[in-house]
């Protein structure tokens, strides 16, 4: 077994994983489905890779996702923090200390399901009655709710993460930051995250949850860790990963530092603008310095990114970013359930299973210790039919990375490079040996090959399900095929009209990102590390003394000589 634990730190980041878990989730449901598409029934996919199995206090079987998931009080909405299966736990805090001062509460009304958890929830108490055989008055004469319905309020109303959730969570992963009632928009630099939740009780608390998932694990292969970088969340992912480090010393971490629309957005306020670059570079400093290999993600405006030239994107709402962000990464995560295969054997649904381990040393230790690599994405493939089809697909590959150089001529770059559920001539689904051949020869058209690509393909797509976005855009057909002529109607589309989407997606280690590192770096210097520094004072007022700072700027200026030999490390604070 290679199970792979997910942590998912910060409010974006769980807006990213709980579009993630939809996709599992899907894939299970389409599994057991008879009237299901048969790729879905014959994935080649082991699912236990990422769930785990387990039963409840009346001893019913479950099978939840292996996540510790970390927020801010109240960042739950209307679902319980112990869950929705086991009906334990409760909000209180653990602990209550004695106080004889005056007492203010801070109470808010319990939010109420939207329609599509009213749905998922009537389903389930049908269910029940159907399986224990119990008549229920109330079950039979309910009011129907149409998809179309619960579709147009999830556009309009999505205001938590768990607003769209399908999975159902163990009681040990949903942890919130008790104790704290912080304005999350206030929450938004490394000092005030640092100073909120360092150490104590929370610190042991999470831990605890973690090693509980861990223990239980027979082979871990590593940890997948989505964090959400853009402030106060940083310091406590920086804190885990120290605690990774020391605890779980050869098992690799995934780290994907992703950001939410408008975590960008320069303020006309010095101040402030100094706070957010500072943060910035301190921010990827220290989390870079304690993961095999992190993946910055998310750009300042994915509506107008060429990666959304097939999609309707609204910057403005988590809901829309985060789900071309957890479609991406579902795909990269692909090889590492894939069934393992013989050195002679074919498999007709999916080829080239991978482990973290090796999708790391893949990026990291081919000609260079590259630790840092862009994420990119065509969202939906192509198919692999037509003009020029050779030059396609690597031409829709669109970074979802940010400030990445584009037409570098990196001789030395490394990838790895996964492609689902591919369409071919008719829309039919090509055959691995299809797209391996597609793929093999769009790199002999194109004038800088990468140094080592490794390709690993599923027939199986990635399955759209009923909370998804409008997203797509009208000339995207049913199963993900481009359309020559544009849908009449709306100018967006979701999951009543789009059912499974084609995907490819890549990780690759570049001198591309070069912009990203040095602006860090850049930022760091004369900000924060040159005498007189404009945010000086601030860096000392997170409790970065000088030494610490300077080891910051080294960390980075490493990464940066591992991707152009010819960087000078001269600092400007002289």
């Amino acid at each position: 077994m290679r199970e792979i634990v997910t942590l998912q730190v910060g409010g974006f980041a769980n807006f990213v994983g709980s579009h993630f878990w939809n996709f599992q989730n899907e894939l299970l449901e389409l599994a057991e489905d008879p009237e299901a598409d048969a790729v879905f029934k014959n994935q080649a996919l082991n699912m236990d890779v990422f769930y785990r199995y387990g039963e409840t206090h009346q001893g019913v079987p479950t099978y939840t996702p292996r996540l510790l998931s970390i927020d801010l009080q109240g960042s739950l909405g209307s679902m319980s923090s112990s869950g929705t299966l086991y009906n334990g736990g409760s909000s209180v805090p653990s602990s209550i200390m004695t106080w004889d001062g005056n007492v203010t509460t801070q109470a808010s009304e319990p939010r109420r399901r939207n329609l599509f958890l009213q749905s998922l929830y009537q389903e389930e108490q049908e269910n029940f009655t159907v399986e224990n055989g119990v008549s229920s008055g109330e079950n039979s004469s309910r009011k129907e709710v149409s998809d179309r319905d619960i579709v147009e309020q999830l556009e309009n109303d999505v205001q938590y993460w768990t607003d769209y959730s399908k999975a159902h969570y163990h009681p040990q992963s949903l942890y919130e930051l008790s104790g704290s009632w912080i304005d999350a928009h206030k929450f938004d630099n490394y000092g005030i995250g640092r100073d909120s939740f360092s150490g104590g009780l929370h610190g042991e608390e999470m831990s605890d949850r973690l090693r509980f998932f861990v223990e239980e694990c027979d082979h871990i292969q590593g940890f997948q860790f989505i964090v959400d970088d853009s402030g106060g969340f940083s310091p406590i992912a920086v804190d885990f990963l120290e605690g990774i480090a020391d605890e779980y010393t050869n098992v690799p971490v995934l780290l994907y530092a992703v950001r939410g629309p408008g975590s960008a957005i320069d303020s006309t306020s010095q101040k402030h603008r100094v706070s957010r670059k500072l943060h910035d570079a301190v921010s990827f400093s220290k989390l870079s310095s304690l993961c095999k290999l992190i993946v910055p993600v998310g750009l300042p405006s994915l509506s107008r990114s060429k990666a959304s030239k097939l999609l309707c994107i609204k910057d403005e709402q988590h809901y829309h970013c985060s789900a071309v962000y957890a479609a991406t990464l579902h795909s990269v995560s692909m090889p590492f359930r894939m069934e393992p295969l013989g050195p002679n054997a074919n498999s007709t649904y999916s080829s080239g299973a991978l482990t973290v381990n090796e999708v790391v040393q893949i990026l990291s230790g081919q000609a260079r210790q590259n630790m840092v690599a862009i994420l990119d994405t065509a969202m939906p493939a192509p198919s692999l039919s037509g003009s020029q089809v050779e030059q396609t697909l690597l031409r829709n590959l669109q970074p979802l990375t940010p400030e990445v150089s584009e037409h570098v001529k990196d001789l030395q770059s490394v990838e790895s490079m996964t492609v689902l559920g591919a369409l071919g001539t008719g829309s039919q689904r090509a055959s691995i040996n299809e797209v391996r051949g597609m793929v093999h020869a769009a790199y002999e058209h194109v004038i800088t090959r990468p140094i080592f690509s490794h390709l690993s393909v599923a027939q199986c797509p990635l399955p759209i399900p009923l909370p998804f976005p409008s997203i797509f855009g009208n000339h995207v057909g049913q199963h993900g095929e481009l359309l020559g002529t544009p849908v009449i109607g709306s100018s967006s589309r979701g999951s009543l009209d789009v059912h499974s989407i084609p995907m490819a997606a890549r990780l690759q280690s570049s001198s591309a990102i070069l912009p990203f590192l040095e602006n860090r770096l850049t930022d760091l210097r004369k900000i924060g590390i040159s005498r007189g520094g404009p945010g000086a004072e601030l860096l000392r007022s997170w409790g970065f003394a000088k030494d610490e700072s300077d080891d910051m700027g080294e960390t980075l200026s490493k990464i940066i000589m591992e991707l152009n030999p010819r960087f000078q490390t001269s600092s400007d604070s002289d």
